[in-house]
């Protein structure tokens, strides 16, 4: 496992035992989950007294609250939720994914208490939408301290004090960097790394904008490309410096995150610019990957540039990820594949395929293009959520999977292709799994009896 990811876990419970230190007399809130795949945007969950695994009789049920539209998961910070959704006043979705439909309505942001359910605050306002798919903001809010940042499908961005609501700053991407939204929307989640927060805005010369965090006020503006894509902005340390990966619909990019200086560029272009699944590090190992079998598994030198790859995308090789990104780890690649709809654990150093399921995608036995599920690690293995609105404990290795419990959470309310779908990230954080549809959003106890 790569050395970010051991020192974060060992962090987490240290900080578990020093808070059995402090006695009973303090209460201790649980893990927080405050932007998109968790603290580290890993895909670890590693608060402790958890399940094991869904027992046969299932979870706990602990609220259901309604909300309207939405892809956008929801983020779990000092005891509160936060979620974006979409009003529709008027028009059709007609989920066409080669043309734009109009709507009226307006975009949220929904502060809850975690605990119950209850509202805090919320924020709405006008948002025309024109857009293909257009259930919905995509982006999860991102949290960091005091401040939650979220960004709507049409590029509202916007700044708020997390305990009340109140916007501090706001931007919006199209107007002031003379772009167009993407066809399916904004949808790479926010980053904050630092003073600086990073989002994709689009333009001339702005595919990705740095700005202050405090104030929005632009730090730098970087790379140019025909279509920004959705994929959220990371950052890993490569040769021994902190490194912000950007994968727009054209190419791989490594920056500056200070400057936005680009330190090196790789070729990668996945089919209509759906550049959308999170580039994933291990050791000098770097992959992405993405629809119309593209992907590149890219060994770095120890200055963190790219030596070539190790193998590329061909078919019955990978796994191509759409909505959701897969996890890399030492032995494995796990994720769902975009094409085949499988949830698929390949072999990282040649690409070979180990097996694949639809058990943990669409339930089904055949094929059926985007079959999504997302992945977590846990203690207990792995909780992988599914499109059909099942949470699934299992265990996952090259030799296979276990399925060791499973539980009906939410109904799959969108639709692809003729068949019900819930494609939202979950979040996991106060022994609780928290998990939205197009109708509600739900709390579910994971803590261990």
């Amino acid at each position: 496992m790569h050395a970010h990811r051991i020192q974060w876990k060992s962090t987490v419970w240290l900080a578990f035992a020093a808070c059995g230190l402090c006695g009973s007399a303090i209460p201790v809130r649980g893990d927080d989950w405050p932007q998109w795949m968790g603290p580290q945007r890993n895909g670890i969950y590693a608060e402790s007294g958890v399940v094991n695994a869904i027992p046969e009789s299932g979870l706990e049920v602990l609220w259901r609250v309604p909300v309207g539209l939405g892809y956008s998961g929801p983020a779990v910070s000092g005891g509160r939720v936060f979620l974006t959704d979409y009003l529709v006043e008027s028009g059709t979705s007609t989920n066409n994914p080669g043309g734009r439909d109009a709507l009226t309505g307006k975009e949220r942001v929904l502060c809850f208490d975690a605990s119950t359910g209850k509202l805090i605050w919320k924020h709405e306002y006008a948002r025309p939408y024109e857009l293909s798919f257009p259930n919905g903001p995509r982006a999860t809010p991102t949290v960091d301290g005091d401040h939650v940042y979220c960004l709507g499908a049409e590029g509202d961005l916007i700044c708020f004090a997390a305990d009340s609501g109140e916007v501090i700053w706001q931007k919006q991407l199209q107007q002031e960097y003379a772009a167009e939204a993407p066809i399916w929307g904004y949808a790479a989640h926010p980053l904050v790394h630092g003073d600086l927060l990073y989002t994709l805005a689009g333009g001339q010369g702005s595919a990705v904008v740095a700005l202050d965090k405090s104030t929005g006020k632009e730090v730098w503006k970087a790379l140019t490309t025909e279509d920004i894509g959705y994929c959220p902005p990371m950052i890993y340390e490569l040769g021994g410096q902190p490194r912000l990966i950007i994968w727009h619909s054209q190419s791989l990019n490594a920056l500056d995150p200070q400057t936005g200086e680009v330190f090196w560029t790789y070729p990668l272009q996945p089919r209509y610019g759906m550049s959308i699944a999170a580039p994933q590090l291990n050791g000098n190992l770097l992959f992405a990957s993405g629809i119309g079998e593209t992907s590149a598994m890219l060994q770095l030198d120890e200055n963190g540039k790219p030596q070539g790859s190790l193998w590329d995308g061909k078919p019955k090789i990978g796994v191509y990820s759409g909505s959701a990104t897969a996890l890399f780890e030492d032995n494995a690649i796990y994720g769902s594949d975009c094409g085949s709809g499988a949830f698929i654990a390949v072999n990282p150093r040649d690409g070979s395929r180990y097996w694949e399921s639809f058990q943990l995608t669409t339930g089904g036995e055949r094929r059926a293009s985007h079959g999504t599920s997302f992945v977590v690690h846990y203690s207990g293995g792995y909780l992988v959520f599914t499109e059909t609105g099942d949470l699934v404990s299992a265990k996952l290795s090259p030799a296979g999977f276990e399925e060791t419990g499973r539980m009906h959470v939410l109904e799959p309310t969108g639709s692809w292709s003729d068949r019900p779908v819930v494609w939202s990230h979950p979040a996991f954080a106060d022994q609780c799994m928290f998990a939205r549809n197009d109708q509600e959003i739900v709390c579910v106890s994971l803590k261990a009896k």
